[in-house]
């Protein structure tokens, strides 16, 4: 579906987004592929692993809203990664996340209808789900958003939906590069918030290829969450260091014991499909209501039981030290 098509990625030069133009190139011929950041440093060197004749790079903020409008022009599928991430970042800047985070998703929404772009993905985090920090709270706040723009649109084509997942392995900012250069530099011990924590755990060649079936499955509305391990913190300090203490400096502002992606009280609204969940949207949209118990593709959806969550920490699947060793190798790949 994406063969000769116009394809944008905002906040593009990130992790997700260069894998994301990879796996694209190797699979698909489109007509552009549009990277749009803030960072002419992060877009040079980019430039000089991706250069196929369809890539475009755009400077630009998702803060700015004139920039959208000109950037999404002939644009048919939109992949909305920008964001202020880093949780602690978030809680000391919290004016800068809400700006970017919140009113960056609002202008992504109105370039996306002015340009009568097709379909819209944002991807979102498993710290939007009850959100105790800030960071959490405005991809929230982004989430409604963009479940909003589909009621926003009345009877224009665009259609939005959202991807929201864990701990991506190995990506840029993550406990698993903090914890790599720490041994390389010869570090006596490993930082451990918490020796019960838990996470999630996703590579990021499976977040890129999940978003990239949702566009084929969305109908619209929709919060798509893949079902995927999770991991102790402690198991990934012992998969990479065995020989090295844990030292134990306490939660981080912000930071949650376990991670939740589907809240018990949206258990209502979520769907369970073979090898993900779909979080409903709870208010009804222009021209009825939408089946999401059967989506694009055909595949079969139920309502969870009443009371569900996907919680870390109760998952039933936990990767082993070795596995999280495996997923590293096939991570670097």
């Amino acid at each position: 579906m994406f063969d000769n098509k116009s394809i944008l990625i905002t906040g593009g030069t990130g992790s997700f987004g260069q894998k994301y133009t990879k796996t694209i190139l190797a699979r698909y011929k489109p007509k552009r592929l549009i990277i749009l950041s803030r960072d002419e440093l992060k877009q040079y060197e980019m430039q000089q692993v991706f250069d196929d004749p369809c890539m475009r790079y755009f400077i630009g903020d998702v803060r700015d809203g004139d920039r959208l409008m000109q950037a999404f022009k002939d644009v048919d599928y939109v992949i909305h990664a920008a964001a202020i991430k880093q949780v602690p970042a978030a809680e000391y800047n919290p004016m800068e996340c809400i700006k970017t985070n919140i009113h960056g998703a609002e202008n992504v929404i109105r370039a996306a209808i002015a340009n009568n772009v097709e379909k819209v993905i944002a991807l979102s985090t498993d710290k939007a789900a009850n959100p105790i920090n800030l960071y959490g709270a405005t991809k929230l706040a982004s989430d409604k958003l963009f479940v909003a723009a589909n009621n926003i649109v009345g009877s224009g084509k665009t259609r939005f939906a959202a991807v929201r997942y864990g701990n991506v392995v190995g990506s840029r900012g993550s406990v698993v590069p903090l914890f790599k250069q720490m041994i390389a530099n010869g570090a006596t011990s490993l930082p451990i918030t918490h020796p019960d924590m838990t996470r999630f755990w996703i590579t990021l060649q499976d977040g890129v290829n999940f978003v990239l079936k949702n566009f084929s499955r969305m109908q619209g509305g929709e919060i798509f969450v893949p079902k995927i391990p999770s991991v102790k913190i402690t198991d990934i300090a012992q998969a990479y260091a065995p020989n090295l203490q844990q030292e134990i400096i306490g939660i981080r502002p912000g930071e949650k014991m376990h991670e939740i992606m589907c809240p018990a009280d949206d258990s209502h609204h979520t769907l369970v499909f073979d090898d993900h969940f779909v979080i409903t949207p709870s208010i009804r949209f222009y021209g009825g209501d939408i089946d999401y118990t059967t989506n694009k593709l055909g595949e079969k959806g139920q309502l969870v039981s009443e009371g569900f969550d996907f919680n870390s920490g109760s998952n039933t699947h936990f990767l082993s030290v070795e596995e999280i060793l495996a997923l590293d190798e096939i991570q670097e790949q």
